[in-house]
């Protein structure tokens, strides 16, 4: 399926966020949301994508 992953699409032959984060492996820690909707990280492998759904994987920013 493609997906928008941070803004690139890309071909996915999995199922779940699980699976897509572990084929991504974004630097920890980092957060993610699908649709602009956050999902914890517990409900990652439950979570089943669906076609052109949009995926943002970020990391917190730190400074001052």
């Amino acid at each position: 399926m493609k997906l928008c992953v941070n803004d690139e699409v890309i071909e996915f032959a999995g199922r779940t966020l699980g699976e897509l984060v572990v084929h991504i492996n974004p630097e920890t820690p980092f957060a993610v949301a699908v649709n602009t909707a956050f999902v914890a990280r517990k409900e990652y492998d439950g979570y089943v994508l669906q076609e052109q759904d949009k995926v943002d994987i970020v990391s917190p920013v730190v400074g001052g």
